[in-house]
Order: C-alpha cells, then structure tokens, then sequence
C-alpha cells in the first residue's frame, strides 16, 4: 500500500455510474490506497441511475449533476481532477472542455475514436499547459513492469519477436436459454476504426510499447473479420506489424474466441531469453533462456527488482491480487504525478501516458483498418512525422 500523510486528491467523475464495471472499477481502484476521495459526478444520462451512483459512491446530492457541463461550472476549484468514464465516442469533447476548464483529467482509453481527435486533445493540453492521464490498466500489474525491467536490462538479449493475443467471447456466446447478450449500443457501430480496436487494440498497442521501451511500428498487414452475432461489426482482429530495429509483432484481438472470457497474453522472443504473461495468472512469468534454463518467476519471489516493492504487496504471497489492484498501481502513478503537477515539479512517469501516446496507438489502429481494407502493407504514421519522412525510415 502507498501510504502518504497528505489529504486524498478531490475526485470527481463524468460517466462510470455504480451499475457499470467501468465506474465500479475505477471507484474502487481510486480509493484502494487512500489517495483519491471522489466528491462530485454526474454518473448517467438517466437521472434515476444518476442519482442512485450518487448514493452508492456516497457524494453529497448537492454535488450530483444532471450534466457534465453543469459539473465543469459547479465544481470549478473545488475537484483536483476529474475521471471521464463515458463511452469512447463522448470522450473528446468533455476531455477538451475540462481541460480548457483548468480541470486535471484522467481519461478511460480509448481517448478518441480517432487520432486526429487524439491530436486535437492533445493541443489544447498543451495551449492551456494541462493535466492529461490515459488509463491502461494492464500496464499496472506488477509482474508486466517486472517482465519491462527485464527487457531494458538486457535479459532477454536483442528483441526479435512479440506475439500478443487477446481473445474475447462476448460477441459470439449465447444464454443458456438461447439469448444473444446485447452489448452497450455505441458498441455496435465502427468509427475511424473498428470499435474492437478501441477496446482491445489501444491495450495491444500500449503493451508492446511499454514492455519494449517505446518502439515505434512502422509498417502492417492485417485481416479484419465478423464471426459473432452482429455482422455488421468487426469483431477479430489479425495484424502482422514490423518495428523499429527490425522488430516485429503478431497481434490478435477477437471478441468472437468462445472460450475465453479475456485471454490476454503476452510473450517476448529474445536473442537471450523469453518471457511470457497471462492475465489469468498475473502473478507469474514464464521464462526461458538461450542455455537450456526454464523457470516461473512469481510475486512472492524475493529477488524481484519491480515487483517486490511494498506498493506492489498490498497482500501477503498467495493471497493473489489482480484486476482493481493494478488499476490501483495507476491511480498512485497518476496520484504522484498530480501532486509534482501542483508543486509545479518535474517528475516525469514511466508509468503515466498522455495524448501522445494515445495518438500513436490511434495512428496503429488506423493503419491496421487501412491494410485490412487495402489487402495491402500500410504504413503506420507518426505524429509529427511527414509522410516522406515515414517512408524514409520504413522498412
């Protein structure tokens, strides 16, 4: 547990009602450690629902609003950030509110549907010189910033290779009885891209560029298809990426894999060693090395250089942690780099992701769209990049 003498950071919250997993979610993460107090929202658009999240997250009725802009002008000085929890395609025009507000915010990926509105977020932090934090959760377990402490020590050797798979069922199962469960409606519809990538894509993304130091895709090749019980939208995603360095990814995301709930993995192939990560078992690696060696790394192991931290062992060794704790890790990252914010100390984060990077994940995203239609390679764009000088540096 972090522990700190300091009053908990004022919390509000557009979106994440107490029925969503979502708002639960970020609910309890916040508040694990004590640094978060949420004081204000406004939970759904349905005043019923409203007003019962309230309720249920204990806020003062007085401070529960119909609306978000209601919120932005009733809490102004009063909240030290607020979370934006609403469906991806409401996020840009609340995030560029809040921020031209003078509100620090902490925003559910994916930040857009696309990059440009990624890019559009982006300028008004830096016009207003605000506070902007991307929420991926899996980067948050302790094992997975071990597994990154592992690749730049060199361990692994010269990375060649990752495969990352993220398998789903919930467009595909059915009830016992036979029923088809109906996912949240903004769900049913592709924007700029699929809206699976924007679910599942922004975490592939996001994970292959933490655990690898921040190499940049350049180029990739895609399939994209609809296999489950709405086909009118993609719902399995298979892409073949090349890096920087002459790196390369293979990435499937599928909400259409009957049997798996979420079959996150991650695996890393190196000139030295490999490593590999499942989210149903977050606290083990698996490794193997170039001289015969195979062995599992886990959380109660005393030779960790990451995970062995206290704020990683809120719990004694075999009592597992998991899902809301990681999420937990992000909230004292977030936590940490808020109060340097307000000192107006620098105190970069590995650990905390802005516009940037949200851009750089939506810039993938497009391309995988782009290639899956084309049949083709697609170049992935760079922000800040020209198009002749991206393909000056491609492969």
């Amino acid at each position: 547990m972090t522990s700190t003498t300091m009053p908990p950071l004022r919390l509000g919250f557009i979106g994440g009602g107490s029925t969503s997993a979502v708002g639960y979610t970020h609910f309890s993460s916040s508040h694990l450690d004590s640094l978060f107090q949420l004081e204000a929202g406004v939970f759904s658009r349905r005043e019923e629902v409203n007003r019962a999240s309230g309720r249920a997250y204990q806020v003062d009725e007085n401070r529960v609003y119909p609306d978000w802009r209601a919120m932005l002008n009733g809490e102004r000085g009063r909240l030290d950030a607020i979370s934006v929890l609403t469906p991806t395609p409401d996020h840009t025009d609340i995030v560029i509110a809040a921020i031209e507000a003078g509100f620090a915010v902490i925003c559910e990926k994916s930040l857009a549907t696309s990059s440009a509105d990624c890019r559009r977020i982006g300028e008004a932090v830096s016009r207003h010189d605000g506070f902007l934090a991307v929420t991926f959760n899996y980067s948050g377990y302790p094992m997975v910033r071990e597994l990154r402490e592992m690749v730049q020590r060199g361990e692994l050797g010269t990375l060649h290779h990752v495969e990352v798979e993220m398998p789903q069922e919930g467009f595909a199962r059915h009830t016992a009885s036979g029923e088809k469960p109906q996912p949240q409606p903004w769900r049913l519809s592709d924007y700029t891209v699929p809206t699976i990538s924007l679910d599942l894509g922004s975490h592939v993304h996001h994970l292959v560029d933490f655990l690898t130091g921040g190499l940049k895709p350049l180029a990739v090749t895609a399939q994209q298809s609809s296999y489950g019980n709405f086909p009118a939208v993609i719902d399995n995603v298979n892409c073949l990426a090349r890096y920087e360095s002459g790196f390369s990814a293979s990435i499937w995301y599928s909400k259409s894999a009957l049997g798996y709930r979420n079959g996150l993995r991650v695996r890393l192939f190196g000139s030295e060693g490999s490593a590999e990560w499942l989210q149903t078992t977050p606290e083990q690696l698996q490794l193997g090395f170039a001289d015969g060696r195979r062995m599992q790394l886990d959380l109660g192991a005393g030779n960790l250089r990451v995970a062995s931290q206290p704020r990683y062992n809120r719990f004694k060794p075999g009592h597992p942690t998991g899902f809301i704790e990681a999420f937990a890790n992000l909230y004292c990252d977030i936590a940490a780099r808020l109060r340097a914010d307000q000192a107006q100390a620098i105190a970069p984060s590995p650990f905390v992701f802005g516009a940037l990077h949200a851009e750089e994940g939506l810039n993938l995203l497009e391309a995988i769209d782009t290639a899956a239609r084309q049949q083709a390679w697609a170049e992935v764009r760079r922000p800040g990049l020209s198009q002749e000088t991206l393909r000056r540096t491609s492969p």
